[in-house]
């Protein structure tokens, strides 16, 4: 029998009232709030842990993806502007600019080591980034834009009124407080507002169980259904030991399936933006992110098998990671898929094949991220991020409106970034002509996108 607390009423200060409030300072969340700020919007951004970014920065998920097809780069905006303010920073380890879509082999033989740096014997524009860097970055890029940011502060819940969002409940050492806004922005990940508020989605938990047997562990369904705790090694030397993956595939092969034994879960070693410095990923199957114990669990046996990942790896002496020691271990949890919103569109196969005709899109994105992907760009309609039945607010981030696969192809850290800034000139623009974000003038809307100098084709 379940037992309950009954809590009592109380009044609970309201601290800001604002056109735009963005819940969760991730890729999404960080670019929803610096665009909606830049244009013109009050904007509050409320983020629960002491950093902005999300996945690169406090996931340690350091790579930032092929934002290009060919020469063209097409993921621009906001992500590009914080790629090139960690470059001049020596943030970020990645091809040059100037060498996107070269075929030229002294570049491809340099960039095929670094993965998603090469596509259909191309150099992509992408790389891996410092996060504390991009922390800073991003920190300045808020502080800039004039955005009202409040760190230590963890949504609980949405306000609704009649069906509409009005604002957004959260706690912090000072207690419970709530920010009203004209439109909330929900970039928290995992939906947690959108849920809240009674709005529609999705969530394949039938799916994602299945994929806890999959042994493909980058299979599209089995990488959303997973968790990890990114941790990195010091002591490495990544182009020795990208050279040894290069030339004993099998042998590489082996020594993961022996680690993925030891450890109880899958991990690849990637580089970072330090040659003396790597970064392990994994993929923790059978675990929800929106359950406690769950989260907890993965982060419990994470940390218990580290030790004896680097153990065996120091024994067998794989070549650059002989001496490798702990560097560190991601302060937040990495997380790749859970709720979905039910938008007035949702993105299927067909959208990114093309197939439908769109112009009402808020982004393009090129297909070098994926391998399943078709292999033209993907041009993203504004209705996947407005909830079919809720007004007053939108979604950015992992948790847009899509089709399970198709999520996984499109919910890496530049598409995110992508949505967010979509959400954030479009909950402005509304503001602005005082209309709900469903009914915004979505020609405004790319206007306003072009000039923070978004790519849109």
């Amino acid at each position: 029998m379940e037992k309950y607390y009954l809590e009592e009423e109380r009044n609970i200060e309201i601290l800001e009232e604002a056109d735009v409030l963005v819940v969760g300072g991730g890729s999404a969340g960080s670019a929803a709030a610096i665009a909606a700020a830049r244009a013109g919007a009050k904007t509050v951004l409320l983020e629960r842990y002491g950093q902005l970014g999300g996945m690169p920065t406090g996931g340690e998920v350091i790579l930032i993806p092929s934002m290009s097809a060919g020469k063209t780069i097409m993921i621009r905006g906001i992500m590009l502007e914080i790629m090139e303010r960690l470059t001049a920073l020596g943030g970020v380890c990645g091809p040059d600019k100037s060498i996107t879509g070269s075929t030229d082999s002294s570049h491809m033989e340099k960039w095929k080591k670094y993965f998603n740096m090469t596509w259909n014997n191309e150099v992509c524009y992408g790389g891996y980034v410092d996060p504390d860097l991009m922390k800073i970055v991003l920190s300045q890029m808020i502080e800039e834009a004039g955005v009202n940011l409040y760190l230590h502060s963890l949504c609980c819940r949405a306000i609704t009124d009649a069906g509409t969002v009005r604002g957004v409940c959260f706690e912090s050492k000072e207690g419970r407080k709530a920010v009203m806004a004209k439109t909330v922005i929900d970039c928290s990940g995992d939906g947690d507002i959108f849920a809240s508020a009674g709005a529609e989605f999705e969530i394949d938990l039938s799916s994602m169980q299945a994929a806890s047997r999959d042994t493909d562990i980058l299979h599209d369904v089995s990488r959303t259904a997973s968790l990890a705790l990114v941790y990195r090694f010091g002591g490495a030397d990544y182009e020795c030991y990208a050279d040894y993956a290069a030339t004993n595939p099998q042998q590489l092969k082996k020594h993961e399936e022996n680690l993925q034994q030891i450890a109880g879960y899958a991990l690849k070693i990637f580089p970072t933006s330090r040659n003396d410095v790597v970064w392990v990923d994994n993929w923790v199957l059978g675990y929800s992110s929106i359950k406690v114990k769950d989260i907890t669990a993965v982060e419990t046996l994470v940390r218990r098998t580290i030790v004896d990942v680097m153990d065996y790896i120091r024994t067998n002496k794989i070549p650059g990671l002989e001496n490798i020691w702990l560097y560190d271990t991601a302060p937040q949890l990495g997380t790749r898929g859970s709720r979905r919103i039910l938008g007035l569109h949702h993105l299927e196969m067909e959208d990114l094949y093309g197939q439908k005709e769109c112009d009402n899109h808020i982004a393009v994105i090129p297909s070098t991220v994926n391998p399943a992907m078709p292999q033209v760009p993907s041009k993203i309609p504004y209705g996947v991020l407005v909830p079919i039945t809720v007004d007053g607010l939108l979604v950015a981030g992992r948790c847009f409106s899509s089709e399970l696969t198709v999520n996984s192809m499109t919910n890496l850290v530049t598409h995110c970034f992508a949505y967010g800034q979509a959400a954030g000139v479009a909950a402005a623009v509304a503001a602005a002509d005082d209309v709900k974000v469903r009914d915004v003038d979505i020609k405004k809307v790319q206007t306003q996108l072009k000039k923070q100098g978004v790519y849109l084709g």
